[in-house]
């Protein structure tokens, strides 16, 4: 065969970076099909080195990650998927090509595997990174102030420390299918340009040339496919005189083919609330039976309110429609003070954007500015060994007040008021391999879950009951009342009874007249604590991220100094440690 005659001619449906490599490769396995026994061939291309880092709180860019490392060995590259914990600053000097995809969670806070790196960044001076090419994808939500702010940071902090930024930072609200999809396909095109590693040039990997949306699975129930659960038991938990309500919630998964493990969360697809769809329709002036365009076809607008949309924060596209109508102390036409406008602070729901505009909006043009409703994810309170066929929830359901209106949690109520009336209510599993029990039955665990931050400890505990282990278990345990707010009681002293639950600790705050914290048992106990880290027990934290786990990271703190002998710096390593090794684990939201 003459290998100086093109395979692939200049007239084929492709660039000429993909002929040139296409015509390479193919010549090479020409050459060593026909070659004679001995006689050298061509080598392959090389696959351009690319690595994938992420930081995950939940399990969520972790999934994405490994979904980017697919993607980018069609096109060319060698990937590798690197845990944020598993790297320093050092390591990433020597990286060439840098993908990063980033949680945020709480007040803008890195999650907890990143945190090293991301303290590490800010601190770091001069430009260490200038040979490493990169870009950021950040995972957030827009209802929270600090929306996304890890993935600004590590953005920032590659670029003050040499690092040659490829494609713009993408920041994804919850529903981030099209925009890490588009980053993605952006930032490997970049990063395939002038491959110093070579590889397949970047949009040769199909047809379309572009990357094909994320998949939860290949096939089954997922985000995209939840699964209508019936819905089994909502009971309420708590008892006479509490000033909350916590309900516990069981699915039946029987027929789903669906599987979870303790320490996994359970993605619930909520509806809005009648009365808030009656309020709203009324503000727009509409029966709700104007016919919209929603994800599913065309509908009528009460229905597409109820089932699509979230009515929560508003999004900036509807703000713009009504901008006009929200500036502070806005005089009206006759001169006199008009009634508060909601720029003082930002509208709470779309509700009060639609009472402050002057016009509104027409059903098509409304629902065109909504966001999409998204589902819940809560942290699943049982175990598959225990509740075969079964999933259950722990869930506190949100009311309150704000400016003369009762305002709902939108899933939480959902499932308290409507969720057994509903009969069937969408589900999926969000695996989260980030929490999860000892591996060994003999490790001993330590748990902190107050008020409903107990549920995947009642799932824990009930997986080493099921599977016989003889691990220690030690339970912190925290609410306002014991008489009215002791969840699971009964369930708790069986626990004890059997032997499972080793040591429980509570604390309610409202039974005496100061108030008594997890923390606080926690340092009441920090000798036999730290007794028990040093045996190699998991310490294992669910609830609060804002204010309940970082006082009890606080508590950990002080009772490794403490009881440890140890000073502030060997503190500081020793919990790192913890973290490295994967036994501080925290399930916080």
């Amino acid at each position: 065969m003459n290998a100086s005659v093109p395979l692939i001619p200049d007239n084929a449906p492709f660039s000429p970076e993909q002929r040139a490599w296409l015509n390479g490769f193919l010549a090479g396995v020409f050459s060593r099909t026909l070659a004679p026994v001995g006689a050298s061939s061509l080598a392959t291309p090389a696959l351009a080195p690319l690595t994938i880092l992420f930081g995950s709180q939940t399990g969520t860019a972790e999934g994405l990650a490994k979904k980017m490392a697919k993607e980018a060995g069609k096109r060319g590259f060698a990937a590798t998927v690197l845990d944020m914990a598993q790297t320093d600053l050092a390591k990433l000097a020597a990286e060439k090509n840098l993908l990063v995809i980033t949680s945020t969670y709480g007040d803008g806070e890195p999650p907890d595997n990143a945190k090293a790196l991301h303290a590490a960044l800010k601190a770091a001076g001069d430009r260490p990174l200038t040979s490493v090419r990169f870009s950021v994808c950040s995972l957030g939500d827009t209802n929270y102030a600090q929306f996304c702010q890890c993935g600004k940071d590590l953005d920032a902090w590659f670029e003050r420390l040499g690092a040659t930024r490829v494609t713009p930072r993408t920041d994804c609200d919850l529903d981030y299918d099209a925009p890490f999809t588009a980053w993605l396909d952006a930032a490997l095109n970049a990063l395939g340009v002038g491959n110093v590693g070579g590889g397949l040039p970047s949009d040769s990997d199909s047809t379309s040339g572009h990357v094909a949306p994320p998949a939860e699975e290949e096939s089954g129930y997922t985000k995209k496919n939840p699964f209508p659960a019936p819905v089994l038991t909502v009971r309420n938990l708590n008892g006479p005189g509490s000033a909350k309500e916590v309900n516990h919630i069981e699915f039946s998964l029987e027929g789903s083919g669906l599987a979870y493990e303790a320490g996994d969360a359970l993605g619930v697809v909520p509806q809005n609330c009648p009365d808030l769809v009656a309020d709203i329709l009324a503000a727009l002036g509409c029966d709700g039976e104007e016919a919209v365009t929603t994800p599913s076809g065309e509908l009528p607008l009460r229905r597409a309110l109820t089932e699509y949309y979230d009515l929560g924060k508003p999004s900036a596209e509807l703000l713009s429609v009504v901008g006009g109508a929200l500036r502070p102390d806005a005089a009206s036409e006759s001169g006199h003070k008009a009634p508060p406008t909601l720029t003082a602070q930002a509208p709470h729901h779309v509700i009060d954007v639609l009472l402050a505009a002057p016009t509104k909006p027409s059903p098509a043009d409304f629902v065109s500015r909504l966001k999409k409703i998204q589902p819940r994810l809560y942290s699943i309170s049982s175990s598959p060994k225990a509740h075969a066929g079964q999933v259950h929830l722990t869930v506190g359901a949100v009311r309150y007040e704000k400016d003369g209106r009762t305002r709902k949690g939108v899933c939480s109520t959902f499932l308290a008021e409507r969720g057994l009336a509903a009969g069937k209510v969408g589900v999926f599993v969000h695996s989260n391999k980030a929490f999860r029990p000892p591996a060994s039955d003999d490790t001993p665990m330590i748990m902190v879950g107050p008020g409903t931050g107990i549920a995947p400890f009642r799932a824990f505990l009930a997986e080493r009951r099921a599977s016989g282990a003889k691990g220690k278990n030690w339970l912190f345990f925290g609410d306002q009342k014991a008489s009215a707010d002791f969840l699971y009681r009964e369930e708790l002293t069986a626990l004890q009874s059997a032997g499972t639950l080793t040591r429980l600790d509570l604390a309610f705050s409202r039974d005496q007249a100061e108030k008594i914290y997890v923390q606080h048992r926690m340092l009441e106990a920090a000798t036999e604590l730290f007794a028990w880290l040093e045996q190699g027990a998991h310490f294992y934290v669910c609830g609060d991220a804002s204010r309940m786990a970082k006082d009890v990271d606080v508590a950990l703190h002080q009772v490794i100094e403490k009881a440890g002998g140890k000073s502030p710096e060997a503190t500081v390593a020793y919990i790192q440690s913890l973290k490295t090794t994967k036994r501080y684990q925290r399930d916080v939201y």
